[in-house]
């Protein structure tokens, strides 16, 4: 389904070229004559002209007729369908091919939801193909067509927003991955034994999609920076070198946040072994306790003719106290030593 269309040249749309391709239509033979037509006057418009086509869950043929279009890699064009791809990126001959995970928050479930956005750079033409739910680009691309400035330094600009969206999507994951292990961290530690195993064990799974979709980018703004392999506009690379520096804050925070939970769910086993310990210790001195009075009872419970005790007057009396005295010192001897 097309999303979204537009074509630039000096910083400003052109929506008259754009009036015979339905949005939110399927991408048809139709659409891609007319986009042919529109991709031969963006590479004779010069390098701030190009044409940006927007896909969002699109069919297998509408990104094949995309890609014939733009003449893309058969290979880059199977990744891009792929919902397994692992993040990558590409760039050869002055053309980037990108294949990002997309995240998003469920506050609701305190899950994380992962989507998938495909990046096709070249001379005069961007590419986007959007799988899922999370990283909406419609409001991305109403910001650029409001800056002429960034508009007329080309497709890269559109690369960079994308990515940035892509990067925001995971700061905002990770800090409220973050809350959630605050808060985690805090029944862990409180004065309440709770049992927060399968709690960390669920953040730890959040945090690894996290780290699935973010650890394959971390190089990823030198090698956009290397003019040897893509051409970057001077003005955009100050926008870069800070995609690059959010990028590595973001990893830095999600593999403490891995190595916290490691921490905290050592600790939460270990007050939960010990409270197994305290209640083993509780049960036994009390056994023990008990076991005083149980042994007394038992050998004048046998009722044996020669026991001369039985006749004496205040002998029921002494052998109560008798295991009065040995239970409460024994009471005191363990409530002492820490067992009660």
């Amino acid at each position: 389904m097309i999303r979204g269309l537009g074509y630039y040249r000096d910083g400003q749309t052109h929506p008259e070229l754009t009036n015979g391709i339905l949005i939110d239509g399927v991408l048809d033979g139709n659409d891609v004559k007319a986009l042919e037509h529109m991709w031969e006057q963006a590479k004779d418009g010069g390098v701030d002209s190009f044409v940006w086509l927007g896909l969002r869950d699109a069919q297998d043929d509408e990104v094949y007729l995309a890609a014939s279009l733009f003449g893309l890699d058969h290979l880059d064009v199977e990744d891009a369908l792929s919902q397994v791809q692992r993040p990558k990126v590409q760039i050869r001959d002055g053309h980037v091919a990108a294949v990002l995970k997309v995240l998003g928050y469920i506050e609701e479930t305190s899950d994380v939801e992962t989507g998938q956005i495909a990046i096709f750079v070249g001379p005069s033409y961007v590419l986007s193909i959007r799988q899922g739910s999370p990283g909406d680009l419609s409001n991305l691309r109403s910001e650029l067509e409001r800056d002429v400035h960034l508009l007329k330094l080309g497709p890269m600009t559109v690369l960079h927003g994308i990515l940035d969206v892509v990067v925001d999507g995971y700061d905002s994951v990770v800090n409220e991955l973050g809350i959630d292990i605050e808060q985690v961290e805090e029944r862990v530690f409180s004065p309440d034994l709770t049992d927060d195993s399968a709690a960390i064990y669920k953040l730890k799974r959040e945090n690894l999609e996290v780290r699935r979709a973010l650890d394959p980018l971390l190089p990823l703004a030198d090698r956009l920076l290397n003019a040897a392999e893509v051409e970057v506009p001077d003005p955009l690379l100050p926008y870069f070198r800070d995609l690059g520096d959010h990028l590595l804050r973001i990893g830095e925070a999600s593999g403490q946040y891995d190595s916290l939970l490691g921490t905290a769910l050592e600790a939460s086993r270990s007050r939960q072994a010990m409270q197994q310990n305290s209640d083993t210790r509780k049960i036994s001195a009390w056994a023990a306790i008990f076991a005083v009075p149980t042994a007394i009872a038992g050998v004048y419970g046998m009722n044996f003719d020669n026991m001369p005790e039985l006749n004496w007057e205040y002998g029921y009396y002494i052998v109560l106290g008798i295991m009065g005295t040995a239970c409460v010192l024994m009471y005191r001897a363990f409530k002492k030593s820490g067992w009660l």
